[in-house]
């Protein structure tokens, strides 16, 4: 890794290995310090993705400074954790970027957090379930109106009173993180819950230094002035033309997609003390910049030498904390990309570069224009009725929907076989992402049958809040594969004429009908029996790919 070492542009403790060897980036960069570019983003500048962005742009740069707002935060956030101390678990209801970013904060420095960004009953239950009486619930939703997060949050209420609180009582046991004049604020204050409101000017998968990152992971017990310091110190660098590893790595982003035909970019953590970034960093790229059918697709690798991390098509990024990539541990590859820093400066640098990559692809990087497909449908669906369809095959508890094939082995090797050559598969698990974990193996095992294309693994309906806008508004080359499961322990949504269930199955099946409307190739697996049909699977998948 001599030459990657060598390359390297540094500041306020992150490192950017490798940008300047990207074919084009020299060129594309000079323009955009030509242009002024790093300069007018600090100053929020909402002209820099052209006139159709401006209206939205003027309202979402709030991120870029947020840390101002986060610091002022701190007096509010210690004596909620006073208050609070004798509820020591911590359960975080959020979707997309109100959940993930405080996940990856809780995992990177070891503090426990739970975190319930799902509809499976099974999960749901189990959360319930866990010192119910020694837990605070932080409802975190930007717009208030998040189905799933309301679904969280009437649950948690419903089981206090069981329990047999008052609901003066249950109400201390919330705090509730949205932005101000929210439909949210008006019932939590119907709750009498602790509110912290949010910054208005900062898109939810903007926020992870805003308090939707900040309120979980204080309460649970990190130190988030540390965070708020490196966001701080790597912002004096932002509008620099030199020594500006965050421009760098916007610019490596955007001329590897435009300049060198690598529009995926394989997420990969290198071993050095930051645990998860590429989850959050996967819902900030796709939803950012996978619209007007462009965008670049962001690949979740499990290791350096998983399958999927080096395809021609594809930018290998490994991410860490501070110390330098002298080598990648677990396998031999050697990066396109190494970004390597303090927590707090990966999230303002990434944030920063999604924008700069944003101007190079031509598209606004703040709005989210196909998000609200699935949801619309999934409300049209729980009103009218799930669905009702046959499979083509079943075996050993996996039920096959889609063209008849001899075996779910067939329906695997096909389906995998016929992704477009400058294609991806997304497999997507409407599943338990902690009962059915397993599952999250097949994203390897297709990567391999798929002869080199990029294989993608979302949890749903969480990736619905991330990838879910790329695989509408993005390059239109997708096939999906998805996986849903049968129901032993339902609950109901208290209030609510639907169980967690039935609302699972409808967002499944509104993706289902938004990804049909489009033409796109699609394969659905229905689970009747989770554990069995998961171990059915993955023996499929397995004996497929030791051939391969």
């Amino acid at each position: 890794m001599s030459n990657l070492l060598d390359d390297v542009e540094a500041a306020a403790g992150l490192a950017v290995h490798g940008a300047s060897a990207v074919p084009g980036a020299a060129e594309l960069r000079q323009a955009l310090v030509e242009a002024g570019v790093p300069g007018l983003l600090v100053a929020k500048d909402p002209t820099l993705w052209g006139s159709a962005a401006e209206s939205e742009a003027k309202i979402r740069l709030g991120w870029i400074d947020t840390f101002r707002r986060g610091r002022e935060l701190l007096p509010q956030l210690a004596e909620l954790r006073s208050e609070l101390s004798d509820l020591p678990h911590v359960v975080l209801a959020g979707m997309g970027g109100s959940s993930l970013a405080p996940e990856v904060i809780s995992r990177t420095l070891g503090v426990p957090l739970t975190v319930l960004d799902t509809t499976d009953p099974h999960q749901v239950v189990a959360a319930l379930g866990d010192r119910l009486l020694e837990t605070v619930v932080v409802v975190a939703s930007k717009s208030g109106s998040t189905v799933e997060t309301d679904s969280h949050r009437r649950a948690y209420w419903q089981a206090f009173l069981d329990a047999g609180l008052s609901e003066a009582e249950a109400g201390r046991h919330f705090v509730i993180v949205t932005d101000p004049g929210s439909p949210l604020e008006a019932t939590a204050r119907e709750m009498n819950a602790a509110v912290v409101l949010a910054d208005p000017d900062v898109g939810g998968r903007y926020s992870a230094l805003t308090a939707f990152g900040l309120v979980p992971t204080a309460l649970a017990g990190v130190d988030v002035a540390e965070l708020i310091d490196q966001a701080e110190a790597l912002f004096a660098t932002l509008g620099e033309d030199k020594d500006n590893p965050s421009l760098a790595l916007g610019v490596a982003l955007g001329a590897a997609a435009v300049n060198d035909g690598r529009n995926k970019v394989a997420l990969i953590d290198d071993g050095t003390g930051i645990t998860g970034l590429g989850d959050w960093a996967e819902q900030l790229i796709a939803e950012s910049t996978g619209k007007n059918g462009r965008g670049i697709l962001p690949v979740v690798v499990e290791s350096p030498s998983a399958p999927g991390a080096t395809e021609e098509d594809v930018l290998t990024v490994t991410t860490g904390g501070a110390l330098g990539p002298e080598t990648v541990p677990g396998g031999g590859i050697v990066p396109h990309l190494a970004v390597n820093g303090p927590l707090g400066a990966q999230f303002l640098a990434w944030e920063y570069a999604t924008a700069i990559a944003g101007r190079v692809l031509g598209i606004n990087p703040f709005d989210q224009p196909n998000v609200a497909e699935s949801k619309e449908n999934t409300k049209r669906i729980l009103s009218g009725g799930l669905p009702t369809e046959s499979p083509a095959i079943t075996e050993d508890g996996v039920q096959v929907f889609g063209p008849v094939r001899a075996s779910l082995e067939d329906a695997l090797i096909t389906f995998a076989r016929e992704v477009a050559p400058a294609g991806y598969l997304a497999i997507m698990a409407y599943l338990d992402r902690f009962g059915d974990a397993d599952v999250a193996e097949l994203r390897p095992l297709l990567a391999r049958l798929a002869g080199g294309r990029s294989v993608t693994f979302g949890w749903g309906p969480r990736f619905l809040h991330s990838t879910g806008q790329y695989h509408k508004g993005g390059p239109q080359a997708g096939s999906f594969l998805q996986i849903t499961g049968a129901v032993t322990t339902d609950l109901p949504v208290p209030g609510q004429p639907y169980t967690f269930g039935t609302l699972q199955a409808a967002q499944a099946a509104g993706d289902r009908q938004a990804l049909a409307q489009r033409g796109r190739p699609l394969l659905h697996l229905h689970l009747t029996d989770r554990a069995a049909g998961v171990a059915r699977l993955l023996t499929a998948a397995r004996s497929l790919a030791e051939e391969v």
